[in-house]
């Protein structure tokens, strides 16, 4: 039986955003998600992180930089009782200095490569999943992929112009988010789903109703 899962994004929506860390210590979950997380996985979702990583391409970071970070943010979850089932990374851009990895490809979201590659390989139903993030990117990826999308408000995207990077709710932070889907799947209060970033109302209110 194919499982669903919740897909999130790393920084800026598990972690504290920072500009491309590359040191285990600069990935700072945020406060209170360990254990939101935990709850999905007591009653079977899969949690599963899905982070577009051009730092390597770029000369950066090396992947195993990487791995040493992914197995510290791996070991800071298990404190609190969270078992990631996979990490997925596009390690590619186009502009990158690394020449294999400086290519266009199908894993970097907003491509939906690496959620259809781990619902190839966890056996999932994408239908069923969720996927979090806090770019549009992010929202573009989840939906081409067939999942339901949450997006968390770091005061950096613009109103969607297209109905593919319109994601389902809109949260104020990542503990919003997972509130966001707990209440959706019955399995917590309902939270708020009328949340909209202030800029966008101002767009919104200035031209044409929102497409959400």
């Amino acid at each position: 039986m194919r499982r669903s899962a919740i897909f999130i994004d790393r920084d800026g929506t598990l972690v504290h955003p920072r500009h491309y860390p590359s040191r285990p210590e600069e990935l700072q979950l945020y406060d209170g998600v360990g254990e939101a997380l935990k709850a999905f996985q007591d009653v079977g979702f899969r949690l599963v992180v899905v982070t577009n990583q051009a730092g390597i391409a770029r000369g950066y970071f090396t992947e195993d930089d990487l791995e040493r970070m992914h197995q510290y943010l791996a070991e800071e979850l298990a404190r609190l009782g969270v078992n990631l089932d996979a990490i997925y990374y596009c390690p590619h851009h186009p502009d990158g200095i690394v020449p294999e990895l400086a290519i266009k490809c199908d894993c970097r979201k907003p491509h939906p490569g690496m959620l259809l590659q781990a619902a190839k390989d966890l056996k999932l139903n994408v239908q069923s999943s969720w996927f979090v993030g806090d770019i549009l990117d992010d929202i573009e990826a989840g939906n081409r992929a067939g999942c339901r999308t949450v997006l968390v408000d770091l005061g950096t995207e613009r109103l969607p112009e297209r109905r593919i990077r319109c994601p389902d709710f809109v949260a104020r932070n990542t503990l919003h988010a997972l509130r966001i889907i707990s209440g959706y799947e019955h399995l917590g209060p309902e939270a708020e789903l009328t949340y909209r970033p202030p800029t966008w109302q101002a767009v919104a209110n200035a031209t044409e109703p929102m497409p959400l």
